[in-house]
This record gives C-alpha cells, sequence and structure tokens, in this order.
C-alpha cells in the first residue's frame, strides 16, 4: 500500500465524527411518537421500508429521513395522524440538523500528521447543506485538498471522484466505516481501502462477509492508518 498511494479520502459521519447514534436516538423517540399505533420494533421496521422505497428519489441524508418519517406516519395511522404528530416528527429532524459535531478519536492527530505528504479529501454520502455545515463546524477543512458530498458510493461514483483528482486507482486509498459503501467499490476499481469499524452501523450499510484483499486493511482506529502508509 505505502509505495503508491498519493490521494487519501476519507468518509466523514462515523469516520471523523460521531453521527449515526444521533439518527438511531431519533429513531427511538420516533417510534414512541407511533406507539398508540404500532409495536415500537414495528414502527421502526416501517420506517426503515419507507427510507428503502424513497432512497433513489431522496438519497441519503436528514432531509430525506424527515420526509420518510411523515411518509411513514401516514401510511400507519391510515392518514388519522394530527398534524401536531407530524410536527415533532419535523422537530426531530430539525434537532438532528443542528447537533454539535464530536470528532472520533485519533482524527485531528492523523490529519496533522498526514498533511502535505499527501492529498487529502473528504468523500462522503449525504445531504449537501448538511456536511458543509458539520465540515464547517468541525474545524478539519484545512486539512482537506477537496471536499466531496456524493449522492452514493459505487463504482461509478468513486470513478468520477477520481477523473476528477486526476488520479487513478493504484495511487487512491479510501478511509471509512462502511464496507458496503467505502471499501467493496474502491477495492473493485482497483484502489486500496481500509476499514475502521464504527459500534454502530446503519442497517442499509451492514455487510457481514469477512474480508480478505490484498489492497485492504482492517483498523482498529483511524490513526493506526499510519503504521500502513
Amino acid at each position: 500500500m505505502n509505495n503508491h498511494i498519493t490521494t487519501i479520502a476519507f468518509d466523514a459521519d462515523d469516520t471523523l465524527w460521531i453521527n449515526e447514534p444521533y439518527f438511531q436516538e431519533a429513531e427511538r423517540e420516533f417510534c414512541i411518537l407511533l406507539e398508540d399505533y404500532l409495536p415500537q420494533h414495528s414502527v421502526s421496521q416501517e420506517l426503515f421500508t419507507t427510507e428503502m422505497q424513497n432512497l433513489h428519489l431522496y438519497g441519503y441524508g436528514v432531509k430525506g429521513f424527515m420526509l420518510c418519517m411523515v411518509e411513514t406516519i401516514n401510511r400507519v395511522s391510515n392518514g388519522t395522524a394530527s398534524l401536531q404528530l407530524v410536527s415533532k416528527a419535523i422537530e426531530l429532524g430539525q434537532e438532528l440538523l443542528q447537533k454539535p459535531i464530536e470528532l472520533l478519536d485519533g482524527v485531528t492527530q492523523t490529519l496533522e500528521s498526514l498533511k502535505g505528504k499527501y492529498r487529502l479529501v473528504v468523500a462522503t454520502k449525504g445531504d449537501l447543506l448538511d456536511q458543509e455545515r458539520k465540515l464547517k463546524n468541525s474545524g478539519l477543512e484545512g486539512f482537506f485538498h477537496h471536499i466531496e458530498i456524493m449522492s452514493d458510493k459505487k463504482n461509478s461514483d468513486y470513478k468520477k471522484l477520481l477523473k476528477h483528482l486526476d488520479c487513478q486507482p493504484e495511487n487512491f486509498l479510501m478511509l471509512g466505516n462502511s464496507i458496503k459503501s467505502d471499501i467493496l467499490p474502491v477495492l473493485e476499481i482497483g484502489g486500496s481501502a481500509a476499514h475502521i469499524p464504527y459500534h454502530v452501523t446503519w442497517t442499509h450499510e451492514q455487510h457481514a462477509s469477512n474480508l480478505e484483499h490484498e489492497h485492504f486493511v482492517e483498523l482498529k482506529s483511524i490513526d493506526e492508518i499510519m503504521q500502513y502508509l
């Protein structure tokens, strides 16, 4: 890995800063709101179904999550829920959009060690305005050569990013917490990837199989990447 890498890209949510626990907290509160209609675990399943049905329309991020909560309320209640209930769901989404940024351990020190030696990039999915807000409030903007807020993370999306960066796959390393989004597509196009597990993962991003690949490393924390570079 260390002989050819010139560009290192980082996922943002749950790689640089905390994100998924906030969504899970909001989802728990949402399920409580609808417990007069269904048990909480059933509400959670209904919400996930709505999210998957709408992912191609809304993409990833808080605003799509809010719309899916509203749609789930309407379906679960057979159209009988009050506007007050919808308003409470919207409030949950707005609270998510105003969460403070809490950097994960080792992030700042790792970026400080890498800056100037490699071209550093953020490559993350999500809502444009929300991800821009989080990056600005994180205090990390100055470390990065380029910020790419992606609608998805498939092979074609990474190829588009590499073309924009004028970077060959063999010179590219991606770090992230999602095997499905941050690791597999990069390996498939000939790049290198490092997985940094996070203790909670959205159901849609979970990947069960153990991965072995000559250009893949499994890390316990972000600062361990220095051992491979």
